[in-house]
């Protein structure tokens, strides 16, 4: 990786072309670095228009302006800025990956680093909606060569021209926009928070009136982001045929990673890792989160992303992973697979009970029933079996009533999906957790069992197992569609996909 520069160039002027045109003077661990006028002059010439015209707007162009329409509805006469975030340093000169902010995506469809919605109230109602970008680098100042996120450093960006075809918004460029926001007038101001720290300190300062108006601020930027994600809660049919896409690419990559298995018992779980992550890079934009490939014991982490244990036949793999769209909708699934190809006894004793659950679990998944109905029913199996295996004490209510299979199953049964792999998780209380299911919300239903190497509750023979099965429901008008059915679940059929799959001899 060659080294570019941080933090980004400062400008000067110069006297290179005619002594007017500003040229970037860069940093490098903290020098000037020197540029001759030559070759700035130089560098201002002979380049092609590479101007993309005819463009047609984004698959989800059209969605995002019902989106907008609706949010407009939602804070009339009230200036709504909603950021993109960032880039984030990850070591001293080199950032993280950029990933949007989720509730910008939805309502712009656009992913690019800094850029911010501002939906301006009109006088006559409703809201002139802009999107503020980055543009194209400039190649009359140098910023193209010289700026280390510049273009030659960092790849081309769309002008505005065409960022407004492919978005079907106005667009202008985001360098402008504090002083945008200085000059606008009066009006009620939302942002959503905890992205970009610099245009929250622009509208901070516009603010009087000292704590009490600071106070007011952060209540009212806190209904925008609750709103956001209440209206989140139902996919529209776009996002649900990206939700399709993403757990399809995933139901490959386990297919990838099962056809791995003997590489990765040579190896590591990293092995894994990186098999899932090719086919996530190859279909998608990445992985919607931090993989657990989790195989033995390590499976009784619930959240195991070091991925650098051992992979030895025998035992048993606990697979968590989902593709991330190139749109940036994510899949989260789960299998626990036998590496050798067949479960044992103990094994498929345990895996079984889980089943069992996960399916009582998607039969309470439907239009109309209380969200916590997937949970509770899958809790209930769980319990029952565990009471049967004398691990627990019944009766099954008073299990139930305090909790107690939660010493061995942990976590609760699924969440929502979208843009986030926990999707929707700032929306209200009434309308998720303690609401019920709508069509068009999509949600995992994932119980697992779980017995610490160390628990001496349990029996010897099940210390070291950690069982989860994680599937992707959508609601639907009439009950709910398995959006990653086309993976095994039954530990019956999961040997014979596996004995399909891995090399035989």
């Amino acid at each position: 990786m060659t080294e570019h520069q941080r933090p980004r160039a400062e400008t000067e002027q110069s006297s290179a072309a005619g002594g007017d045109a500003p040229v970037f003077k860069p940093r490098k661990n903290g020098q000037y670095q020197s540029v001759s006028e030559e070759l700035a002059a130089w560098m201002r010439t002979g380049w092609a228009d590479t101007e993309r015209r005819g463009l047609e707007p984004l698959d989800q162009a059209p969605y995002a302006a019902k989106r907008r329409a609706a949010l407009s509805a939602r804070f009339p006469g009230e200036r709504i800025v909603v950021p993109a975030g960032n880039l984030k340093v990850r070591s001293n000169d080199t950032e993280y990956p950029f990933r949007a902010a989720c509730d910008y995506v939805y309502l712009t469809g656009d992913q690019s680093e800094d850029g911010c919605l501002v939906l301006e109230p009109r006088a006559e109602g409703g809201h002139d909606a802009t999107v503020y970008l980055l543009p194209r680098s400039d190649r009359g100042n140098g910023e193209f060569w010289l700026d280390g996120h510049g273009e030659l450093w960092t790849g081309r960006r769309n002008s505005l021209t065409e960022a407004s075809r492919l978005l079907g918004l106005a667009s202008r460029d985001v360098r402008e926009l504090p002083e945008v926001l200085r000059e606008a007038p009066a009006a009620p101001t939302r942002i959503v928070r905890g992205h970009d720290a610099a245009l929250e300190e622009v509208l901070a300062s516009l603010r009087e009136g000292g704590d009490e108006a600071e106070g007011a601020a952060a209540e009212r930027d806190g209904e925008l982001s609750v709103h956001l994600h209440d209206v989140r809660l139902v996919k529209d049919d776009w996002e649900v045929g990206q939700l399709q896409r993403a757990v399809d690419s995933t139901v490959r990559g386990f297919t990838d990673v099962v056809r791995a298995l003997p590489e990765a018992q040579a190896t590591s779980e990293r092995y894994i890792e990186g098999t899932f992550f090719l086919r996530a890079r190859v279909e998608g934009n990445d992985v919607g989160y931090g993989t657990i490939a989790a195989s033995g014991p390590n499976a009784t982490t619930l959240h195991w992303v070091r991925n650098d244990g051992p992979v030895r036949a025998g035992e048993l793999l606990l697979l968590d992973a989902g593709v991330e769209t190139t749109t940036l909708y994510t899949a989260d699934v789960t299998r626990t697979l036998p590496i050798s190809g067949t479960f044992t006894d103990v094994q498929r004793r345990v895996y079984d009970l889980v089943h069992a659950a996960q399916e009582a679990g998607i039969a309470a998944v439907a239009p109309g029933r209380p969200f916590r109905a997937f949970h509770e029913a899958a809790q209930r199996v769980l319990a029952e079996g565990l009471i049967e295996w004398g691990l627990l004490e019944g009766p099954l209510e008073r299990v139930l009533e305090l909790g107690l299979q939660r010493r061995y199953s942990l976590h609760g049964t699924g969440h929502m999906l979208g843009l986030d792999v926990h999707d929707c998780a700032a929306a209200r209380t009434e309308g998720h957790v303690d609401g019920v299911l709508e069509p068009g919300m999509v949600l995992t239903v994932e119980p697992g069992l779980y017995f610490q190497p160390d628990d001496e509750t349990a029996p010897e023979e099940l210390r070291g197992i950690g069982v989860r099965i994680e599937d992707d429901v959508l609601v639907t008008a009439e009950g709910s569609r398995v959006l990653s059915a086309a993976l095994p679940r039954a530990s019956a059929d999961v040997e014979a996909w596996l004995a399909d799959l891995l090399p035989r001899g």
